[in-house]
């Protein structure tokens, strides 16, 4: 241990003059690998980050939930989709007939949406989100209320004229920090009373943050719009109960579907059995290719910065040579001397990896600000970052440590 922390002080300190003594070569050897580190990194935190607030609105949507609807989520180059264009979209009917035979399901929901101008007083918010949904749609979609509450369901049942709205619907309505519950907004042409608030989401990348939106019971929007329309995005949310699968799900539910539509047995399906795990693997692929573009990118920096490090540690050899050999006639062992220049080296790609992080981590904080989005610097990067920066410490140093750990004492002592 005494060894290990003599190494360690020495190295520190022979590291330290060499970054003081030759500022200007030290910063241009280390740039190389500051810039390959802040590459990588930054690509992986922005892959990371994109990855963590997709699946984050994925998550919302539902693991355990099937979309019933016209066009299936597996697009490709072969999509056929001449094959879907003419296939009716689900119905309330539909939906009714199936909530009644369904055993699998722990909830249902039937959802539409459209957009529509929202008025308060003199104030609006334009194209807004308008979604119709049944009861049970607070089962299926994860949202929390802040103010108010959701709809009971006789009010579901019943169509009323009631809305629950985004915080970005009530900022843009209410101003000076009036409550919105209570208060009569004006949509569809007709006063629709606030019922409640939905908490701040923030922005999601599938579009499905509820606070631009506002929530109205699908039997008060059908009186109102044409929910048969494709245009109103018309489908079907099914929760699977516990302990029940997504493909017996399907397969419950693809069997009561062609009951209910009357398919004949050679007959295709006219429908799309939809989850969410299809969005998430199409993702997979994407954020592969994402990540080995960081790596190729930043490699090349780190080579070159490997090279710089290299070069600083031929140098710091040469220059101490005849400090190697009174330190090898005074009784110091190959792997001392191979220790004491590994440890500099290490020390120097350290310095450089971390200035990269820095900069990082000061660039995520200024872009979370910035854009709205969670934009972080994770632990497993940090500590990604600083193990790329050891190794190549290790692998530049080691030619540079061996040459000087094997040089004789007495002509290293005479080499000046």
């Amino acid at each position: 241990m005494n060894l290990f922390l003599s190494i360690f002080k020495e190295s520190f300190f022979f590291a330290w003059a060499a970054l003081r003594a030759n500022r200007l070569r030290t910063f241009l050897s280390l740039l190389g690998i500051t810039i390959g580190i802040f590459s990588i990194i930054t690509v992986f935190t922005i892959v990371d980050s994109l990855e963590h607030n997709l699946r984050s609105g994925i998550q919302e949507l539902g693991n355990n939930v099937v979309f019933v609807q016209k066009w299936p989520w597996d697009f490709g180059d072969d999509y056929p989709w001449w094959k879907y264009m003419n296939r009716p979209v689900p119905n309330v009917k539909e939906f009714d007939e199936l909530k009644e035979k369904v055993q699998s399901a722990e909830a249902m929901a039937f959802h539409v949406a459209g957009r529509k101008t929202v008025k308060y007083g003199s104030n609006s918010a334009e194209n807004v989100t308008i979604t119709g949904a049944s009861y049970e749609y607070n089962q299926i979609t994860s949202f929390e209320i802040t103010e108010g509450r959701y709809f009971t369901e006789l009010e579901s049942e019943n169509g009323r004229n009631l809305a629950i709205i985004g915080s970005t619907i009530a900022e843009a309505l209410f101003k000076n920090g009036e409550s919105p519950v209570g208060k009569q907004i004006k949509m569809f042409g007709s006063n629709m009373t606030v019922l409640g608030v939905f908490k701040k989401q923030g922005e999601s990348l599938l579009g499905n943050s509820m606070d631009a939106q506002v929530l109205v019971p699908v039997n008060f929007v059908r009186n109102l719009v044409d929910i048969r329309s494709e245009n109103a995005d018309p489908y079907i949310a099914v929760k699977a109960k516990a302990g029940i699968t997504n493909d017996q799900l399907k397969d419950e539910l693809k069997g009561l579907m062609r009951g209910i539509r009357q398919l004949s047995p050679d007959a295709n399906d006219d429908f799309a059995l939809n989850e969410i795990k299809v969005i998430s693997q199409g993702f997979d692929g994407m954020f592969a290719i994402v990540g080995l573009a960081g790596w190729i990118i930043g490699g090349f920096s780190i080579l070159v910065g490997g090279f710089g490090i290299a070069n600083i540690m031929f140098v710091s050899v040469k220059e101490r040579t005849s400090l190697i050999g009174i330190q090898k006639s005074l009784g110091a062992k190959n792997y001392f001397i191979l220790m004491q220049f590994l440890f500099e080296s290490v020390f120097l790609s350290l310095i450089g990896g971390l200035i990269g992080l820095s900069i990082v981590y000061i660039l995520t904080s200024i872009a979370g600000n910035t854009f709205g989005m969670e934009i972080f610097l994770s632990r497993s990067n940090v500590i990604l970052g600083i193990t790329i920066s050891f190794l190549i410490g290790i692998v530049s140093g080691f030619v540079p440590a061996y040459g000087a750990s094997q040089l004789d004492p007495v002509e290293a002592i005479r080499s000046n």
